[in-house]
């Protein structure tokens, strides 16, 4: 018997996100936008921020005082949103880092 390998039609992650396209077009020129809320130190919240805010896209919407910031993301491409996450998390400064609101604008 001869084994055949299954390739389906669609993208896995175009689907999941409702596009239809075939895993074959091109990238599309959407954008992503996501909400991430960040915990840190009081006392080591405006070097949060500041390092934060050096990264490409992102925003500090909100800023509390006991040492929380809301994160606004905005990324072209599928993998933008979870990288600025993951690299915000590594952060010295931060204790937590939780998506909270994601988006994606097909254009």
């Amino acid at each position: 018997m001869v084994e055949t390998r299954f390739t389906p039609p669609v993208d896995r992650r175009k689907f999941l996100h409702g596009r239809w396209a075939s895993a074959t077009d091109g990238e599309d020129s959407g954008c992503e936008i996501a909400s991430i809320l960040v915990h840190a130190r009081p006392e080591r919240l405006d070097a949060a921020a500041r390092a934060i805010e050096a990264l490409p896209g992102t925003q500090i919407y909100s800023r509390d005082p006991k040492g929380k910031l809301v994160v606004v993301v905005e990324a072209t491409g599928a993998d933008g949103i979870g990288a600025t996450l993951n690299t915000i998390s590594l952060l010295p400064e931060v204790l937590t880092a939780a998506l909270v609101f994601h988006a994606i604008d097909a254009g």
